[in-house]
């Protein structure tokens, strides 16, 4: 079958290679010089132009092929004006263009296509809500200046945006921006009128809610002046964003609430201004922040209500609130110094921790709750400490609980409770009642001693013994039948009644302790 003539009166030279390459799928190679920087492709002359709509005629003419060859747009080089409107299209041909200047939109809305491949272009703006792609998205090392939307699209393959560069709708911080640069200039982001309020759609750089990936979303090295909203997008691949920098204008610098994925890389270089949201999220394998640099004015890292295997909380820097509430994961490896600011940990449930920090550590974090004294979190690292046979630590965590809980109390509560913790530690320091013993009986010994009292009784002889005339005052009930038979005289009534006082309290503090220890609720 010959070749169908093309739909224009005139092709430039350029349209004219493309068009006669296109059965064949051959590469149209525009590119000559020193002029292949695709920012600069606005200047481009005539020999590089091709029109958009060339292009969308090629894909969409069914019977443009002929040849044994599979067919598709391979250009490199071009300026291409106008915008590419492939929405609703069935696409059997792909798409590759590289190192080109696209002025208008690239749309694939709604349109399903083999893979597309645009690497190191320019373009001002790209489109593919609700498309699906059988194979490879790439947009390796382009600039897109108004943003990338790809909500509920569905890529079977890899989608590729490593080296990408997005800026965000009206506002193009990146426009004459040296692409060495690492992130677009802030004065930048609000555009002429420098409003410090952003709108929502005007500050999202890649609006993909509802995406699915069957392969891997790799956005390695990416900038980003804007936020990524990927909320309910599922990676089964994973996600990896090493060495991105997203820099967002008062909104999440990444909204993933409900997000899937198989793994979730956000460390080795990764930065963020503007918070970390992935409420709700589950990673079936590794969540990592392993040197990544976070800063929010408010909240850096918000993971709560979320499920991980394992959760790697080891970042360069966190400035900011870190929210772990009611998630559960399996392994948490974390440093708590390295996120020194509040934690959120009402409901967070783990199987184990890592990570370089001892009891102490884990003691502070637990008290940088900015909601104060909760329980639930207290008791969870003692059921760990028990689990793995750290039964000490165990008991110390719950005195930590139990003292934390003093500081919410009326003053009665507080000064009963701190004579609790000084007598027997609330029960989990038995061993004080025994040295307080130890030391009241030692004293009264020695007072009684040097100042016995007399026998009530005289009509028969008995034998005075300090220790034990003690030991029978601090007993609150009378074992030996002392306290009856010898009577202290003048000032040493005053340390008998306080030896009898002070073994009232030790024994009551030593059930109210022991009845703290032994009730179910507490116990982990």
């Amino acid at each position: 079958m010959g070749r169908s003539r093309p739909p224009f009166r005139r092709l430039t030279p350029a349209e004219r290679r493309l068009w006669d390459a296109y059965p064949t799928g051959d590469w149209v190679d525009l590119r000559h010089g020193r002029e292949t920087d695709p920012s600069s492709g606005g200047e481009w002359g005539r020999s590089r132009v091709v029109r958009a709509e060339v292009i969308s005629a090629l894909v969409l003419d069914r019977g443009a092929g002929g040849s044994a060859r599979v067919p598709g747009v391979r250009l490199a080089g071009a300026r291409i004006i106008g915008d590419l409107n492939l929405s609703d299209a069935t696409i059997e041909a792909k798409i590759h263009l590289l190192d080109c200047h696209i002025a208008g939109t690239v749309s694939l809305n709604d349109a399903r296509t083999r893979g597309v491949r645009l690497r190191r272009c320019e373009i001002f703006r790209f489109r593919a809500s609700r498309a699906t792609i059988d194979g490879l998205l790439d947009l390796d090392g382009s600039a897109v200046r108004e943003g990338v939307r790809l909500d509920n699209a569905h890529v079977t393959g890899q989608l590729r945006f490593s080296g990408t560069r997005l800026g965000t709708p009206g506002q193009d911080p990146y426009r004459g921006m040296p692409s060495g640069a690492s992130s677009p200039d802030p004065a930048r982001w609000n555009g002429p009128e420098g409003s410090k309020e952003p709108r929502t759609w005007e500050s999202v750089a890649l609006w993909a809610g509802g995406l699915i990936v069957d392969g891997s979303a790799f956005l390695r090295d990416m900038r980003a002046a804007g936020g990524l909203r990927l909320i309910g997008a599922r990676f089964t691949g994973g996600l990896y964003l090493q060495g991105a920098v997203v820099t967002a204008n008062g909104i999440p610098a990444v909204h993933a609430d409900h997000l899937e994925a198989d793994a979730a890389e956000l460390g080795a270089g990764f930065t963020a201004h503007g918070t970390i949201r992935l409420r709700g999220a589950r990673i079936d394998g590794v969540l990592s922040f392993h040197g990544a640099v976070l800063r929010a004015p408010g909240r850096a890292l918000h993971l709560s209500h979320m499920q991980a295997d394992e959760l790697i909380l080891l970042p360069e820097s966190i400035e900011g609130e870190v929210n772990l509430g009611y998630s559960r994961l399996g392994v948490l490896f974390d440093r708590p110094q390295s996120y020194p600011g509040h934690v959120r940990l009402e409901g967070l449930t783990y199987e184990s921790l890592r990570g370089p920090a001892t009891l102490a550590d884990r003691l502070s974090w637990l008290r940088r709750d900015p909601g104060g004294y909760r329980p639930q979190p207290y008791e969870q690292l003692a059921a760990y400490c028990r689990r793995i046979g750290h039964e000490p630590d165990a008991r110390r965590v719950l005195l930590a609980r139990q003292r934390a809980r003093r500081r919410t109390l009326r003053l009665p509560g507080r000064l009963w409770g701190r004579l609790l913790d000084g007598l027997v530690g609330y029960g989990y320091r038995p061993w004080l009642a025994g040295l307080w013993a130890a030391l009241l009986l030692a004293t009264g010994t020695a007072i009684f001693t040097q100042w016995p009292p007399h026998q009530i009784g005289l009509d028969e002889s008995r034998h005075f013994n300090a220790f034990v005339y003690t030991l029978d005052l601090l007993v609150p009930v009378s074992l030996f039948e002392q306290r009856g038979a010898w009577e202290p005289a003048g000032w040493t009534q005053w340390p008998a009644n306080g030896l009898i006082a002070a073994g009232w309290i030790l024994a009551t503090a030593l059930i109210a302790g022991a009845s703290r220890l032994l009730r179910p609720s507490n116990v982990p």
